[in-house]
């Protein structure tokens, strides 16, 4: 991967959305399938917001999915204690959840009709969210942490890194500091990476091309 470019987020959500507008989805899939993964704390939120408001002027909806609406019930994600980094990283997300509601749906005989979330964390019950039908062309952003090397079918993922010092003075808690650290070390990298230490002087690969 090519030293990374300081950029702006404007200029990273900007060039993102002209990128994403004319992917053609993988395997004659329905929609476009978008990661921006990242931790809590380097708010991945913020660029798949960014990325929906760049991506209307240019004809294209955007449903965003945060994966935090499709955690395993408190009974599974503590299954080994509250404070196990490894469960962090490899439990907690129901990934077969994120793939029955939302990818399944995108596939090429696929319904289009997506559930945005599943499970209320904080009151440890189903959300009961209705299902949305996707207009043509709409893109999907699946936005949180720990999504690549799950096999979800991203036609373009977008990762934001934080090294353990800024993910540290960011609040993340010093325990999932190890689930973090095992994390970059065992994923392929992202098709694009943003190095975000410095919250306000991001650098970045670019796009694939």
């Amino acid at each position: 991967m090519p030293p990374p470019v300081p950029t702006t987020w404007p200029a990273i959500a900007a060039t993102l959305a002209r990128h994403i507008a004319d992917l053609t989805p993988a395997d004659d899939a329905r929609h476009t399938r978008v990661a921006v993964d990242g931790a809590a704390v380097a708010r991945p939120r913020d660029l798949a917001d960014a990325l929906a408001a760049e991506l209307r002027p240019l004809g294209r909806e955007t449903l965003i999915v945060p994966s935090g609406g499709f955690l395993k019930p408190a009974s599974l994600r503590f299954e080994y204690g509250k404070r196990d980094a490894d469960a962090f990283l490899d439990h907690w997300l129901d990934s077969g959840a994120l793939f029955r509601e939302v990818f399944d749906p995108l596939e090429a005989k696929g319904s289009g009709r997506v559930l945005p979330d599943l499970w209320d964390t904080t009151k440890d019950r189903a959300t009961r969210s209705p299902y949305v039908e996707l207009a043509p062309g709409t893109v999907v952003v699946v936005v949180g942490e720990f999504l690549l090397n799950r096999w979800f079918p991203f036609d373009l993922s977008v990762h934001i890194h934080l090294s353990a010092g800024a993910l540290r003075r960011r609040g993340t808690e010093d325990w999932q500091l190890p689930a973090f650290a095992r994390y970059d070390g065992e994923v392929e990298p992202a098709d694009v990476v943003v190095r975000a230490d410095h919250a306000d002087r991001p650098a970045w690969s670019g796009v694939p091309g």
